[in-house]
C-alpha cells in the first residue's frame, strides 16, 4: 500500500467536512436499509465518528502493527451491536463509494486498490478478534439498585450485574440505557471489583447530553442497563505496586481514580503497605466536590493526601484555579507516576501544565482507548463514545 497516497487522498476528502459522513451514511442506508436498526435513532452524535475513524486508519497505515491491539478491541466491542461479518462488506463498499465521490478524477485504479487493501486488513482483524471472543458475553445486564442525585448535575448509580463482571480498577465500560437504545457511552466504575457483583457509576450532567440527561431525569431503580466488556489499561496499576502516584481529576474524571484508591486501601488494610498517593480533584463550584467526605476520611491514612481545587467561585477559601495548574505548581509530580482523567479540555490543559512545569512525558498517563477523544479506526456500526 502507498501510505503517502492514502494520507494525501484522505486529506483532500476531509476538506468537505460534514458532507463526507452524510454521503457515507446515505449510501450505506440506501444500499443496505436493514443496517439502519444497528444505529441510534438520532445520528447527530454519530456522524463525525466516521471522520475520526478514517483519520486514524490513514495515520497508522504505514505502521499498522502498532494499531492491531486497538483494532482487535474494536472488533470485540462491536459484538454488543449485533454486528456480523457480512456487515463489514457493506461498510467497506460505502466507504469506497464515498471516497470515489469526493475525489472524482483523483480516484485512480491504484488508489482504489490501496484503500480496499487498507480497509480489508482492518476488517479482517476485527472479524477475527470478534470470533475469538465468541465464548464471552457480548454484554452483561446490570440492574439499577440505587439512583443518587448527589448534586444538581452529578448522579451516582449503584448497579448489580446478573453474571460476574470482571474488570480492573481504572478501566472503563460502555453502557446502554433502556431509555436510549443503541446509544452507548463510556463510563468508569468508581470502585474496585466487589464480591456481590455491584459497581458504582458517577455521571455528570452534560449540557445537551442525550445519555447523561436521561440518567438524571429518567433512570429508575429496577431498570436494566447493558455493559460492554471493560477496556483501557492506562489508568490501572498492578496489584501491590508501591510506585508513588499523583492523581489529577476533573469532575467525574475522579471515578476511575477512586477505584484505584479503593484497590490501594484494601491492600493497606490487608498487609499495611501502600504507595504514597496525592490526589488533586477539581470542580467548577465547591458543591461539585461530591466525594469530599469520603476523600477527607481517607486522608487519615498515612499514604494519602488530598487537595481540592475550585475554578469558578472567587469566594472559595481553598485552592482556586484550574486543577492541572494546581497540580503542576505543587511539584508533587516529581518522582511519581501521574494519572490524569477528566473532560478532554481538562486533560489537555493538565498535560500542558504538567509538562511545562517539567514533568516527564513518559511519567504521565491518561486513557486513550478509542471512542471519544481518541479516534476510531473505522466507521463504527453503532453509537458510542462519552456523552454528547
Amino acid at each position: 500500500m502507498d501510505a503517502a497516497a492514502l494520507k494525501e487522498s484522505w486529506a483532500l476528502v476531509a476538506k468537505s467536512g460534514d458532507e463526507v459522513p452524510l454521503y457515507f451514511y446515505s449510501h450505506l442506508f440506501l444500499s443496505h436499509p436493514e443496517l439502519r436498526d444497528l444505529f441510534p435513532i438520532s445520528m447527530a452524535a454519530q456522524r463525525d465518528k466516521l471522520v475520526r475513524a478514517l483519520g486514524h486508519i490513514v495515520s497508522n497505515v504505514d505502521e499498522i502493527e502498532s494499531a492491531v491491539p486497538f483494532i482487535q478491541q474494536l472488533g470485540r466491542d462491536h459484538r454488543r451491536f449485533s454486528v456480523i461479518a457480512e456487515n463489514y462488506g457493506a461498510v467497506g463498499v460505502s466507504l469506497l463509494a464515498t471516497l470515489q465521490h469526493f475525489l472524482g478524477p483523483g480516484w485512480t485504479q491504484s488508489l482504489a486498490a490501496d484503500w480496499a487493501a487498507a480497509y480489508g486488513l482492518v476488517a479482517k482483524v476485527m472479524v477475527q478478534a470478534a470470533e475469538e471472543a465468541a465464548d464471552t458475553p457480548p454484554w452483561w445486564e446490570a440492574e439499577v439498585i440505587s439512583v443518587d442525585r448527589r448534586t444538581m448535575d452529578i448522579t451516582v448509580l449503584e448497579l448489580r450485574t446478573e453474571l460476574p463482571f470482571a474488570f480492573e480498577p481504572g478501566q472503563s465500560v460502555a453502557v446502554e440505557m433502556p431509555q436510549r437504545p443503541r446509544l452507548w457511552r463510556y463510563f468508569s466504575p468508581a470502585n474496585a471489583p466487589r464480591g456481590d457483583h455491584t459497581l458504582q457509576l458517577q455521571i455528570q450532567l452534560v449540557d445537551g447530553g442525550q445519555v447523561s440527561t436521561a440518567v438524571a431525569r429518567l433512570l429508575r431503580v429496577g431498570d436494566t442497563l447493558k455493559l460492554g466488556a471493560p477496556v483501557g489499561n492506562r489508568l490501572t496499576r498492578q496489584a501491590g505496586d508501591q510506585s508513588p502516584l499523583l492523581m489529577v481529576a476533573g469532575g467525574t474524571g475522579l471515578a476511575p481514580l477512586r477505584a484505584v484508591l479503593e484497590q490501594i486501601d484494601r491492600e493497606w488494610e490487608t498487609d499495611g503497605r501502600a504507595p504514597d498517593v496525592h490526589l488533586f480533584h477539581g470542580a467548577r463550584v465547591p458543591w461539585n466536590l461530591y466525594e469530599r467526605d469520603l476523600l477527607t476520611r481517607l486522608t487519615q491514612r498515612p499514604w494519602f493526601g488530598y487537595t481540592e481545587v475550585v475554578s469558578d467561585d472567587p469566594s472559595y477559601p481553598g485552592t482556586r484555579g484550574r486543577v492541572g495548574t494546581a497540580a503542576a505548581d505543587s511539584q508533587a509530580w516529581r518522582d511519581r507516576s501521574v494519572l490524569v482523567c477528566g473532560s478532554p479540555a481538562m486533560v489537555r490543559h493538565s498535560l500542558d501544565a504538567l509538562t511545562a512545569a517539567g514533568a516527564p512525558d513518559d511519567s504521565i498517563r491518561r486513557e486513550d482507548f478509542g471512542y471519544d477523544s481518541p479516534p476510531q479506526p473505522l466507521p463504527a456500526l453503532s453509537g458510542s463514545g462519552r456523552d454528547q
